[in-house]
């Protein structure tokens, strides 16, 4: 049995996410700030009529901040959005890079690496080892229910 991940970079880290939850990957948007927003919280970004939430993922997962955030429309644009989807929301992650969609098969799955401490430890569904060193996986659910 395999399993497709969309990979992608935060902060010089390779990480996927399952291909079943994404919607789509896109440059980032004009954002609209949230007054008293958690600071993984970059604001507001309005995608085809629909708003979305826009997470910085590196704050989420407390491996820094974002340098890549942009508030008005003629703010340089840099990084990518990769807009996810669940059963009870969409949002938009924010990441710095995007790599290819990549099959792994499970049978190599290993579970998150003894290293990696606090919350990122947490959001972590496992790593699989490939020929660059480790890609870490993502759990899509863990990382929409932090409050």
């Amino acid at each position: 049995m395999t399993e497709q991940l969309c990979t992608f970079f935060l902060n010089g880290i390779f990480f996927g996410i399952d291909v079943q939850y994404v919607q789509e990957v896109i440059r980032p948007q004009a954002t609209t700030p949230v007054p008293l927003a958690p600071p993984d919280i970059c604001g507001l970004i309005n995608l085809r009529g629909q708003i979305l939430t826009v997470i910085d993922l590196q704050q989420r997962l407390e491996i820094g901040k974002s340098a890549i955030r942009t508030t008005t429309p003629q703010d340089e644009a840099q990084g990518f959005n990769i807009v996810v989807s669940t059963n009870d929301e969409v949002v938009s992650l924010l990441v710095d890079d995007v790599g290819d969609v990549l099959e792994f098969t499970q049978n190599i799955f290993q579970p998150p690496p003894a290293t990696l401490k606090g919350r990122m430890h947490q959001m972590l569904a496992g790593a699989y080892p490939y020929a660059g060193g480790l890609l870490l996986v993502l759990d899509t659910k863990k990382i929409l229910a932090v409050n």
